[in-house]
């Protein structure tokens, strides 16, 4: 191949990367482009397979896609795959036990790499150990770019930006819910479970890592933001809520870092919940939460957990993939509720001492979080970070959705194809 293709979708066979197929074929052609796309992962004949069964979706054959053979477990047929691409969408997960290869690869072979991993060790331990060497490379690294955390992230930005003033503090509600007659069977599959007890499972280490990566601390600003506890009731979510223990936190903190290092401006200080219908909702989402705060502090723990997914998460998770027909009914929405000044504060104020006066509430939804949503973002990024790099960071490193995308079009190609960021209200 004497050209590098635009991009290669590794991990195509998996659940993720084959919902993905559709958005790559539509997007890469979409407004006139002619991007040029690729597959790979361990199996020729399951990627031909993939490739075949993508079809009926696309309306011809894709027998002319490019078919690369790698496996994170052989570093050369990594590089390999790497230097024939511009760019990696990387689907293959745990992220913790096979994206480091990957990434090594993408440096040594000057290769973009964005993923849908929603694992906060290995997001930010990834920083740590090559944000220098990416910006050597002149190459982007962007993790979190699926439902976790394009939503949550982008859309503290999206408020952001509509907010006239300085916005101080902003409480995201995130709430899934499923049209009636439901559909038996679980709603995420069971790679998305091993991604996710890894990612829990690494938190212990996380705060001797932050010290290590964070060495300028960031002021305490005023007023603060104070966590709500462990069960209440919202009246901007109109829902019950609890706090979010996914990645969305620590992204979006990653990302205010960011705008106050790079930018000056004072960061914005974020609480994510997740919603639920009833207080008995609650008490029970707390009951197995805590059952399996429990279970992964140890090895056996994390292998029961991992034996038994259906059990531990009330039919949440399973074995079996979800059906296209439960996919289909699951919607996804975000509330944001900002809080702030009607003025310009600057960074250098952390204790200004006007009360707030300015609230604004935003919203961010779409369908199918799991393996629609998720496919559409991180298609999207990908396809934003090629076209776009006047509207990137002027040097590459190792960044999050929020910082890498601020300044592009994502926002706006997200609200033309199903994904809906907008703005509810202003006070």
């Amino acid at each position: 191949m004497s050209e590098r293709l635009d991009i290669i979708l590794f991990g195509a066979t998996g659940l993720t990367g084959k919902n993905c197929l559709k958005y790559l074929y539509k997007f890469t052609k979409l407004n006139g482009r002619s991007l040029t796309w690729g597959v790979a992962g361990r199996s020729k004949p399951k990627l031909r397979q993939v490739l075949e069964e993508c079809v009926p979706q696309t309306g011809e054959g894709l027998t002319r896609i490019p078919i690369i053979v790698a496996d994170v477990n052989d570093n050369d047929s990594l590089n390999k795959m790497t230097s024939q691409a511009r760019l990696i969408v990387n689907c293959c997960g745990p992220f913790d036990a096979y994206g480091e290869a990957v990434i090594i690869a993408c440096l040594e072979t000057g290769t973009h790499h964005i993923d849908v991993s929603g694992e906060t060790f290995f997001i930010e331990n990834m920083q740590y150990k090559y944000n220098r060497l990416a910006a050597q490379a002149g190459i982007y690294i962007v993790s979190a770019c699926g439902a976790d955390s394009i939503p949550g992230d982008l859309g503290v930005v999206f408020l952001q930006q509509n907010f006239k003033g300085t916005l101080n503090s902003v409480e995201s509600y995130i709430h899934l819910d499923e049209k009636e007659p439901k559909t038996p069977g679980p709603l995420l599959n069971f790679a998305t479970w091993e991604s996710a007890i890894e990612g829990i499972g690494k938190l212990p280490e996380i705060s001797a890592l932050r010290k290590k990566l964070f060495k300028k601390k960031i002021p305490n600003y005023e007023p603060k933001l104070p966590l709500r506890p462990q069960m209440y009731k919202s009246d901007i979510a109109k829902a019950w809520a609890v706090p979010f223990i996914g990645a969305d936190r620590a992204v979006v903190n990653r990302t205010q870092r960011y705008f106050y290092e790079h930018e000056n401006k004072r960061p914005i200080q974020v609480n994510p919940y997740e919603t639920v219908d009833s207080a008995a909702s609650v008490q029970f989402i707390n009951f197995y939460k805590n059952i399996i705060l429990s279970l992964i502090k140890y090895k056996y723990g994390r292998k029961l957990l991992l034996s038994f997914p259906s059990l531990f998460t009330a039919g949440m998770f399973g074995f079996e993939n979800p059906s296209d027909e439960k996919n289909e009914k699951i919607s996804y929405n975000i509330i944001f509720h900002g809080v702030g000044w009607d003025e310009e504060v600057p960074a250098s104020d952390t204790s200004f001492r006007k009360p707030p006066n300015k609230s604004i509430i935003g919203h961010v939804s779409g369908m199918n979080p799991g393996y629609g949503l998720t496919c559409i973002c991180v298609t999207l990024s990908a396809i934003v970070l090629l076209t776009e790099p006047e509207n990137m960071p002027e040097e590459g490193g190792v960044y999050t959705p929020g910082a890498a995308f601020a300044k592009t079009s994502l926002v706006k190609q997200l609200n033309e194809n199903g994904v809906t960021f907008e703005i509810k209200s202003k006070i």
